[in-house]
């Protein structure tokens, strides 16, 4: 063997040898009967899900009469699978497994063949090449559509290589647009059927009913990204800024406080009390309640979804991707505060140092616009009872 093609087996990652065998294993392979069915791939994590969930009516258009739809999330997006729409199946991959695993990524992948799917639509813009385009490989569909690519360094060689996997692709627009219009406006495409983008607000049918009884003001302050957190003392603040005698629930995973023990202090208020339920079982207290409070992640994404009147903390990372919301999604009990930067927009990859443990759009929030912001939205609120 060639000495410089066995330096390039000692450095290229093992999955890829396995996926160049399998290809040619599955080339050879016949599959019977015809392609059937519809494979949505939607890899983002929670908060993209519940974004998700207000176009994904428009994906399931795609299928034929009677043909099948099965939508594939991360494993770690399964929490919100509840919101898609009933008609379809759902299928969790775990892809940190996936790029790790040999056996599961083998499993996977001959799963995804075996079901000979027709059609295959990956939407996401920012993609993989060796996870969520290897599941499009895997699939050997007939047809397979996806958008242009994001621009990423790192691996944009293996993005233009991977055009191949696709029969079409969308140009969707500029890199900084608001993910529910670009997904709006790929589905459009695809149908051949252009209309305005959806409301960022689920179908009261497909949601639990409200609490019957219930807290009046819900709060999230953790995300998993520490420096988009606001600190405790902002949190007092608010509390101390709601109508004497208001009930509040802190939300959060189990491991949050332990986590962020700086938090602890909050339950030692009278009516502050702490819910680690999961998503789907906070439906009703969120439906219920007069007022969400949350940093920009996915419960205030559910929030906005579901119908609460919602306040998001927002720092300026998202800010023309994700939050605030376009105005053309934007639901009336939707507010955002954030602090407008130079450098907004960065998706999280911040160029400067932090202020007090937090992104300086974070630190720089005003505590009387939130506060002031707080008890304008809970009159409102009375005002609409």
């Amino acid at each position: 063997m060639r000495a410089d093609l066995i330096e390039w087996i000692g450095v290229i990652k093992p999955f890829r040898i396995m996926d160049w065998w399998l290809a040619r294993r599955r080339r050879r392979t016949s599959r019977a009967g015809e392609a059937k069915g519809v494979l949505v791939i939607s890899s983002g994590g929670l908060g993209d899900t519940v974004l998700f969930a207000h176009v994904a009516e428009r994906f399931l258009a795609l299928a034929r009469k009677a043909e099948p739809v099965t939508m594939l999330l991360r494993a770690d997006a399964m929490k919100m699978a509840f919101l898609l729409p009933p008609a379809a199946a759902v299928v969790g991959v775990d892809f940190k497994r996936l790029g790790r695993d040999l056996g599961y990524r083998r499993q996977v992948t001959d799963d995804i063949f075996r079901a000979h799917y027709r059609l295959v639509v990956h939407t996401d813009y920012l993609r993989h090449p060796d996870l969520d385009e290897a599941l499009v490989a895997a699939a050997m569909a007939p047809e397979a559509v996806a958008m242009e690519p994001r621009p990423w360094r790192k691996y944009d060689s293996r993005l233009n290589a991977n055009r191949r996997l696709y029969t079409r692709l969308y140009n969707s627009g500029a890199p900084h647009l608001d993910k529910v219009v670009r997904w709006a406006r790929f589905a459009g495409w695809l149908s051949g059927r252009d209309s305005a983008p959806p409301m960022a607000r689920l179908p009261a049918a497909r949601l639990a009913a409200p609490a019957a009884a219930g807290p009046a003001v819900v709060m999230q302050p953790f995300s998993a990204v520490k420096r988009k957190q606001s600190p405790p003392a902002l949190y007092m603040r608010i509390i101390e800024a709601l109508p004497k005698g208001t009930a509040v629930v802190v939300t959060g995973t189990p491991g949050d406080l332990d986590a962020n023990p700086e938090f602890k202090a909050l339950l030692d208020l009278s009516g502050v009390r702490f819910d680690d339920s999961s998503f789907a079982d906070l439906v009703p207290t969120l439906r219920a309640a007069r007022l969400v409070v949350s940093v920009d992640t996915a419960l205030m994404h559910l929030a906005v979804a579901v119908g609460a009147p919602t306040l998001c903390l927002a720092s300026a990372a998202y800010v023309g991707e994700i939050v605030p919301y376009d105005p053309a999604i934007a639901p009336p009990n939707a507010r955002f505060v954030y602090h407008s930067m130079p450098c907004e927009g960065c998706l999280g990859d911040c160029i400067l140092p932090a202020e007090h443990g937090m992104f300086p759009c974070v630190a720089r929030l005003e505590e009387e616009r939130i506060t002031g912001t707080v008890r304008a939205m809970l009159a409102m609120e009375s005002t609409q009872r």
